[in-house]
């Protein structure tokens, strides 16, 4: 079978699945594990490149309205590389190709490959995208065991955890500038990780607020996690757009409890690795009750990073 993956996280699934040899493209994005690297790329952003977060989003939000495509597909590639599957998803037009152009696409070549779409809002519905994929490839047997495997660590996390006496409030927001709450899936990450999500709703998609929404939800924690981007580009950049006076006052700020994670492997992409993201917040949550040492995949952005005239 030859596979073509239009997202990342598929693309991780793919590999979980042992389908490596059998996916002949994948995405411009595509950058796990290292050696997807080396795959052939069949698409590419239409934004321009060294745009900041907030002249990304005001040129994301002018394409969606106008009805443009965010990214472009190469059809001399796809047509020459013959796919007998095409995996997409139908989630978020932010994150990948059109599914309705990749279907019209489809149609068009010479041998019309199937096209697989998966949209998963929680991490039942990421379990069940890994067993879509295991179904479309004759690989049910193992995705059935990987997300076995993944539903193991999940209760091990929850295990750790316990019944901690506090539960923090704690806010996540997957963009800066503007703010953005992170939903879908990320809520739950938060509460298997022994957190409670102030702003962010469990299964919904994510929505824009403002800094002093975000303060007066007294958030106990900050996590900073813009889709997209990873550990060493979150920091620099919340370390920049987390310093408003807004924030100053909120229990985050004053309990040195504010963090950059790594949004792009752990968090953003629903697939396998969501499982050790949960990891993460529950040792940012609870360091005494869990042995990860989080500071591998997150970075703590102190007081005087984001106030320095404090």
């Amino acid at each position: 079978m030859r596979i073509v993956s239009l997202l990342p996280s598929l693309t991780e699934i793919v590999w979980a699945l042992g389908l490596a040899d059998q996916l002949v493209a994948v995405t411009h994005e595509c950058d796990y594990p290292p050696a997807v690297r080396s795959k052939p790329r069949v698409t590419r952003s239409l934004l321009p490149p060294g745009l900041s977060q907030a002249e990304i989003d005001a040129a994301v939000r002018e394409r969606v309205a106008a009805g443009l495509p965010l990214y472009e597909l190469d059809t001399a590639l796809l047509r020459a590389l013959e796919p007998d599957l095409i995996l997409t998803q139908a989630l978020c037009p932010v994150c990948a190709v059109s599914v309705d152009d990749v279907c019209q696409l489809a149609t068009t070549l010479p041998r019309p490959p199937r096209v697989v779409s998966v949209e998963p809002t929680t991490l039942r519905e990421i379990f069940d995208s890994i067993l879509t994929v295991g179904a479309a490839t004759d690989r049910s047997h193992t995705a059935h065991a990987v997300v076995t495997a993944l539903q193991r660590r999940l209760a091990w996390i929850a295990e750790r955890v316990g019944e901690p006496a506090t539960r923090p409030r704690v806010v996540c927001l997957e963009w800066l500038d503007p703010p953005i709450v992170a939903g879908h899936w990320v809520p739950e990450m938060v509460a298997h990780a022994g957190g409670v999500d102030v702003l962010g709703i469990p299964g919904r998609p994510s929505f824009t607020v403002t800094w002093e929404r975000v303060a007066e939800a007294a958030p106990d924690i900050l996590v900073a996690m813009p889709c997209g981007y990873d550990l060493e580009k979150t920091r620099r950049l919340s370390s920049e757009l987390l310093g408003h006076p807004a924030l100053r006052l909120t229990p985050a700020v004053i309990r040195d409890a504010v963090w950059a994670v790594d949004a792009s492997n752990f968090f953003s992409r629903p697939g396998p690795r969501v499982i050790h993201g949960v990891e993460i917040l529950a040792a940012l949550f609870h360091p005494e009750r869990c042995v990860l040492d989080p500071q591998r995949h997150a970075a703590p952005l102190r007081p005087v990073q984001l106030f320095p005239s404090v």
